[in-house]
């Protein structure tokens, strides 16, 4: 089983971003070979400070190993030190029509949101994900649920290659976490709490500080309702019963009955102290390992070798199945 997943560099991780994907990269380092990178490519699809990019490469990094991420236990690398992505992502183009990239959910909300430029790149980004992933032959993408649908178009893409030039890729499976898989803004919780789009006190960060934390969590929007019980009308109560649901890795109708006639301010200050605890050891790691950035490039760089090894082989593959080159790639490391 070989998994991959990328994760964005933009803005700080939330607590969604670590329910949702981190706690599964680390996860997958014992079910499986894990592959994951820092799509620094993806980033720059939108407007961005080259130096604020960096710093947060650096950033994102130290937040994945302090998580439990392990260089020896996984291929841990920035996406722009492996060529072979943004080469198999042209390539791909050829098997990906215009139709699909404009149905992209996704594109159409950052579009929307662009004020000078929509770039290709943007339009383009599901093609470069994909690429990302089938240079791996990876057999499963662990990612969030506003990401099933760009894993649907990367298997279609996958499919169509092979039917075309032959079986040469390996057709990735989805995997969204059962609990967890989307939480919401705990100001707006119609919506899914995001660095960029999300309310600043809705948006809980792996490294806020614990009273942060707390205060968030305590005016979260509810209802006027007292019962701790998910429902369409109880939005607010069903994200915090989700919330502390996946950070006690248990299901909610056990929180539903755990929390029966309790009332919302008690809950609100469970579910507080539960997301504090279960941050805590992350935020501690990270401040150790983020002021060492010789280290962290030096973790980067070693795991860039480690996946060049793997894509140069699946790009030679591609190379010569479509007729594109000389047709005598040389294999990486001979």
């Amino acid at each position: 089983m070989r998994i991959f997943s990328g994760i964005q560099p933009t803005g700080r991780k939330h607590l969604g971003n670590y329910i949702g994907a981190i706690r599964q990269y680390v996860a997958g380092q014992d079910r499986g070979e894990a592959i994951y990178c820092i799509v620094d490519l993806h980033a720059i699809t939108v407007a961005y400070e080259p130096a604020v990019l960096r710093e947060s490469v650096y950033d994102t990094a130290a937040i994945l190993l302090g998580a439990g991420l392990d260089p020896n236990r996984c291929i841990f690398f920035r996406q722009s030190d492996v060529v072979e992505h943004p080469e198999l992502c042209w390539l791909l183009s050829s098997v990906t029509s215009y139709g699909e990239l404009n149905r992209m959910t996704q594109f159409k909300e950052k579009a929307g949101a662009q004020r000078d430029l929509v770039s290709g790149g943007l339009f383009f980004y599901p093609v470069l994900q994909a690429a990302d992933v089938l240079a791996y032959r990876a057999d499963e993408v662990p990612v969030g649920e506003d990401q099933r649908q760009h894993v649907e178009l990367m298997r279609d893409v996958a499919e169509r290659f092979n039917a075309r030039f032959g079986e040469t890729l390996v057709v990735p499976e989805v995997r969204v976490p059962e609990v967890g898989a989307r939480i919401m803004d705990l100001q707006q919780p119609d919506r899914k709490m995001s660095t960029t789009g999300g309310t600043p006190q809705g948006t809980v960060y792996v490294l806020d500080a614990p009273d942060q934390v707390a205060r968030k969590i305590r005016s979260s929007v509810t209802d006027s309702g007292t019962e701790v019980v998910r429902a369409p009308d109880k939005a607010g109560i069903s994200n915090l019963i989700d919330i502390i649901a996946a950070v006690r890795g248990t299901a909610p109708e056990e929180i539903e009955r755990e929390f029966d006639g309790s009332g919302y301010g008690a809950f609100k200050q469970a579910v507080a102290d539960a997301v504090i605890e279960y941050l805590a050891p992350v935020r501690e790691r990270y401040t150790e390992l983020r002021s060492d950035e010789a280290g962290l490039e030096r973790t980067l760089a070693e795991g860039a070798e480690k996946a060049r090894a793997i894509a140069s082989d699946t790009l030679r593959d591609v190379r010569e199945a479509m007729g594109v080159g000389s047709g005598h790639e040389v294999r990486s490391g001979q």
